[in-house]
Formats: C-alpha cells, structure tokens, sequence
C-alpha cells in the first residue's frame, strides 16, 4: 500500500515510522531539509514541498491513502486558512482528478472545534462549536474533507504530548485550574496507523483521546512529588487570564472532558491510557539530570 502523509511531522514522522515497519511504501512531504534528512533516516520516502503551491502538488506522486496532517503551528490565522482551506482543497481537487485516485483521506484535527462546554463531557455527537479563529478554519477544512470524493475519516486530537512535548517545567513552575485532555504522540500515531492498517473508521469523525482528562491542580501535584520538587503555585482561570490576548484566553477559559469510546470501540489499544503513565518517560528523565 502507498501512503502519503503531507505534513510529515510531529505525529506524521511516527505515523509514517509504522507504517514503514508494518511493510507499506510511505512518502513524506516536509518543508525543510532539515526534515527531509529526519524522515529519511526513518525509511520514508522524503519530499520538501509547499502544500499551498498547486505546481508542487501536481507533481506529487500516487497513493493509496493520503493523511493531511500538516500544521499551521503559531502561524497567523491567514496562514493557517492557506494551509487548512487552500492547500488542503488543491490537495483533494488535485488528487481527485487522477487516474489512480486514492480511496480514502485522513484528516487531523482538533478536540479545539468542541469549544467551552463548562467542564461537561464531549464525544463524536457533540456539537461544535469553535470560538478561537484557528478552531473555526479546522472546522471548514473538516467539511472540505467529508465533501471529497474520498473515503474520509476525521481523527479530532485532544492536547498532544511526548518526546520533545511534556513542558515539564512549565507544569512544576505553575498549573492553571481546569481539565486537561490530552493523548501521547505514540497514541496519535499508533490510532492513525490502526484506522489505516485494520481498514477501519472509513467516514467517520473519530476522537482520538486517552479518555482520562485530569485535573490540572492534582496533576501539577503528582508531578511535583514525583519530581522532588515543591508544589507549583495554583492559578485560578481569572488569575491565569490576566493580561493574556483573546486567542491565547479562549484557548484556557474553554472546559471539556473528552471520551474516547469510538476509539476503544474500534479495537485500538491505548499504550498511555492516561498521562500519569505518559509521563514516566520525562519524570525518570528529570531525575537524571536531562533537560525535558
């Protein structure tokens, strides 16, 4: 089976990794060289191209399965519209019109098109309801893809950790009330890998999750005793709000507890069913020493 993951990043490079090893031929699009050489070295197929450049598109090769799992990063809103709405549509109506066509588009998104629910659950049926302008274009990139000709299958990410993403000393400096959702890496990845490889979630919206949010405060306390080191100071949401602009206020006043049913319905199994056990990696880490 050929794959092409455009936007072989943070989650695509180990998405891309297994399917390499599960024996599929996998091409990689990067933006850097830097990334390029990285992806490599993993055995994918490398190709330092512009998604919003519809020249460069053209020329990329067939597949089987394409996974846009490209980011806009800390990006403008504007550049995350050129890379979600027109780089995503040139993609699909690019890759539609050929001969060999590919049967099915994976998409990632965000648990962040949910938007504040008030600490209540949310789960593939909930309505979204995107209040950050990022949040908002993601939503529109998901209609384009429920609207191709392809088989599409929407994987909504909670908070993405691990290797290079636990922020470990932001959390035992400080730790803002609310819940935290998140997934590992390895969890982001390995769910992709499975919806392709067992063949599953073909048109389906799947939330990819641990299904275990936590309590920030209580997490910031675990952590810190696993550290040795003193408790972080406690901010209330108000408090954390202060002085911060509307985008980044949104992001932290929004409350959610996200499920992750279908996932586990769909017969993958968590490796981190919860970031008490994902962050082991970093906490051991820490005691020796390493910068985490």
């Amino acid at each position: 089976m050929g794959v092409l993951v455009l936007g072989c990043g943070y989650i695509g490079r180990e998405f891309g990794k297994r399917l390499v090893d599960a024996g599929h031929d996998v091409t990689g699009v990067v933006r850097s060289a830097s990334s390029a050489d990285a992806v490599a070295a993993d055995g994918i197929d490398p190709v330092q191209a512009d998604l919003t450049d519809s020249g460069v598109v053209a020329d990329l090769p067939d597949a089987d399965v394409l996974v846009f799992s490209a980011s806009a990063g800390r990006g403008s809103v504007e550049e995350a519209r050129a890379l979600y709405i027109d780089g995503l549509g040139g993609v699909i109506s690019e890759f539609e019109e050929r001969a060999s066509p590919p049967s099915r588009l994976l998409f990632t998104s965000t648990t962040g098109v949910y938007g504040d629910h008030g600490g209540d659950w949310v789960d593939e049926s909930t309505p979204i309801g995107p209040e950050r302008p990022k949040a908002e274009v993601i939503a529109e990139a998901e209609d384009i893809v429920r609207k191709s000709a392809f088989d599409a299958t929407i994987a909504r990410f909670a908070g993405l950790y691990g290797p290079g993403r636990y922020r470990l000393s932001s959390y035992l400096d400080s730790v803002t009330a609310g819940w935290r959702n998140a997934v590992h890496r390895d969890d982001a990845a390995g769910a992709l890998a499975w919806f392709v490889t067992e063949d599953v979630a073909r048109e389906e919206t799947v939330l990819v999750s641990d299904g275990s949010p936590v309590d920030r405060w209580e997490f910031g306390d675990w952590l810190a005793d696993q550290c040795g080191e003193p408790t972080p100071e406690k901010l209330t949401v108000e408090e954390r709000l202060d002085g911060l602009p509307e985008s980044a206020s949104l992001r932290v006043a929004s409350q959610k507890r996200c499920r992750n049913d279908r996932l586990e319905a769909l017969g993958y199994d968590l490796t981190y069913p919860s970031v008490y056990e994902g962050y082991e990696a970093a906490i051991d880490a820490y005691r020796r020493g390493e910068d985490v």
